[in-house]
């Protein structure tokens, strides 16, 4: 049996019930048959005068007669009260569910026959129920007749606007009679119910594991047949789940519909609005059985217990690399694909990872949100606030398992195992030059590219590297923050300094592998080196002879000048030392 367009004659709107159809005329006519007896505001709709009650919160609770419950709306109140009245004579001899009307055990009754005698023109979808068909058919009329007073929001259901209204109340009408919690839509108690029974109707084909809800089920096959059936018609991007998709259309309208009642921060998610919330409870409910480090939340609990198991039970398809954590998988894939789906709107940088960008997107407006509670001091990432932190405690968790060596940061002591194991997982795609960090990687790129993205703000000079920058910047301020404990004699930079410290110490760290031979600097051990590979990188402009050392090509490139600078410099160098 099929379902039949009612199409309004006014403005050709069509309705699948007659009833919906002439409910919908007094909206032609502004007629307003049902009124609040509280407030006296009319309504066309007599569902829109029950979504309204909802509004009128009672200072004073109604009460039950029969049960003593107490209701804080009146719609609510009538609702339960109705309910008592309501006889259910009717049971069914199947699994003994009781029904106050006939037709009703005849309609549950088709259930279990599998008799659906109601099938859309449309598609050809069938249903139990002529009511079910209806409701069906509005979906592809895009008939929401039922809308929502106080945000006007609208449903094709009236039980979806009724579930609805009560986010706006906050009430929770279903109980449930073990643990007594309670719920604002009856089919959420019933999936709750199964939690106590254990119980687990539904099963996969394929793997046999179980579930208590069907949708749950229906998510799960997906994981088999890797079915993604919700697409977005942005980026024609492809979901298994359908919240899954709601969630990324709002990285296209930028909509974050949940905020913080603290800060008013606001968040597209609610779990991370929830995620948020902790930091201002500080709350830490989860930790850990082994070390007792606490968590505020469950899956960061799991991701550390992963550590002292040594389980990393997310691997790549491409090269087999395990991960402890999902999100790192994640990040690993683009890798592969070398995706960077992360834009800067400013500058055009694109990233691999969301939080990479963020923290890249305070570099232009040189915002530093997180500070230090002990010197003020601010940071533009949470992480380094956590780093900086320990330099007040001189606490140093990450200890080297070789040399005991500790330090105040995970990746310094990454950086640091790398000298014992010799290991330089970073190459250079134009020399093939390895690294063991993959910032002297980047630092090593601007060499080809010739790129000096930092410049000084006095004399214009540019730069490949920020610290070289830094350094520059002390012969302008004539700033030296370095000082020696021994001489007192200050530095400008803590290189300068360290190879002073050997002038007391004597100690030459760097040998030659061809003659042991000691030095105390590596730029002498390399100009040492070339002695015995005869290499001269340093050539003049002028004849193109070769020299090992650049001051030798110095001194030389003076003879075709005929000037000579260090004259007076040696001289008085020699006279200050026949002095002292």
């Amino acid at each position: 049996m099929g379902a039949k367009f009612l199409t309004c004659d006014v403005c050709s709107k069509k309705f699948s019930r007659k009833s919906h159809l002439k409910q919908h005329y007094g909206t032609h006519v502004n007629e307003k048959p049902f009124s609040c007896d509280i407030c006296g505001k009319k309504f066309s709709w007599r569902n829109s005068l029950n979504s309204h009650y909802l509004t009128h919160k009672i200072e004073k609770p109604l009460p039950c007669d029969i049960c003593n419950k107490q209701f804080s709306h009146k719609l609510s109140f009538l609702t339960h009260f109705r309910n008592h009245g309501k006889e259910k004579p009717y049971s069914c001899d199947i699994c003994n569910k009781q029904f106050s009307q006939k037709g009703n055990l005849k309609v549950h009754l088709q259930t279990h026959t599998n008799d659906k005698a109601y099938s859309c023109d449309v598609c050809g979808k069938q249903f139990h129920r002529k009511s079910n068909l209806n409701v069906h058919f509005r979906t592809h009329t895009n008939e929401k007749p039922y809308s929502c007073d106080v945000c006007n929001n609208t449903f094709s259901q009236k039980g979806a606007l009724n579930a609805h209204f009560r986010t706006h109340t906050n009430e929770k009408p279903f109980s449930c009679d073990v643990c007594g919690k309670e719920f604002s839509q009856k089919r959420h108690l019933k999936v709750h119910f199964w939690i106590h029974s254990n119980e687990k109707p539904f099963s996969c084909d394929v793997c046999n594991k179980q579930f208590s809800r069907k949708d749950w089920l229906n998510k799960h096959h997906r994981t088999h047949t890797k079915e993604k059936p919700f697409s977005c018609d942005v980026c024609n991007k492809q979901f298994s789940q359908k919240h899954h998709l709601y969630t990324h259309i709002r990285t296209h309208t930028n909509e974050k519909p949940y905020s913080c009642d603290v800060c008013n921060k606001r968040f597209s998610q609610k779990c991370t609005l929830n995620r948020h919330f902790l930091t201002h409870t500080n709350e830490k409910s989860y930790s850990c059985n082994v070390c007792n480090k606490k968590y505020s939340r469950k899956d960061k609990l799991n991701e550390h217990v992963y550590t002292h198991m040594n389980v990393k039970p997310h691997s790549c398809d491409v090269c087999n690399k395990q991960f402890c954590r999902k999100y790192s998988l994640n990040e690993h894939l683009l890798t592969h694909t070398n995706e960077k789906p992360h834009s800067c709107d400013v500058c055009n940088k694109q990233f691999f990872q969301k939080d990479k960008l963020i923290q890249h997107i305070h570099t232009h407006t040189n915002e530093k949100p997180y500070s230090c509670d002990v010197c003020n001091k601010r940071f533009s990432r949470k992480h380094r606030l956590s780093e900086h932190l320990l330099t007040h405690t001189n606490e140093k968790p990450y200890s080297c398992d070789i040399c005991n060596k500790a330090f105040f940061r995970k990746d310094k002591l990454t950086q640091h195992f790398r000298s014992h194991t010799n290991e330089k997982p970073y190459f250079c795609d134009v020399c093939n030059k390895r690294f063991s960090q993959k910032c002297d990687l980047f630092k090593h790129y601007r060499i080809h590219t010739n790129e000096k993205p930092y410049f000084c703000n006095v004399c214009n000079k540019k730069f490949s590297q920020k610290n070289t920058l830094n350094i520059h910047l002390r012969t302008h301020t004539n700033e030296k923050p370095f000082s020696c404990d021994v001489c007192k004699v200050r530095f400008s930079q803590k290189c300068t300094l360290n190879r002073h410290l050997r002038t007391h110490t004597n100690e030459k760290p760097y040998s030659c592998d061809v003659c042991n031979r000691q030095f105390s600097r590596t730029d002498k051990l390399n100009e040492h080196f070339r002695t015995h590979t005869n290499e001269k990188p340093y050539s003049c402009d002028v004849c193109n002879k070769q020299f090992s050392r650049k001051n030798k090509l110095n001194k030389h490139f003076h003879s075709h000048t005929n000037e000579k600078p260090n004259c007076f410099v040696s001289v008085a160098k020699k006279f200050m030392k026949n002095v002292i």
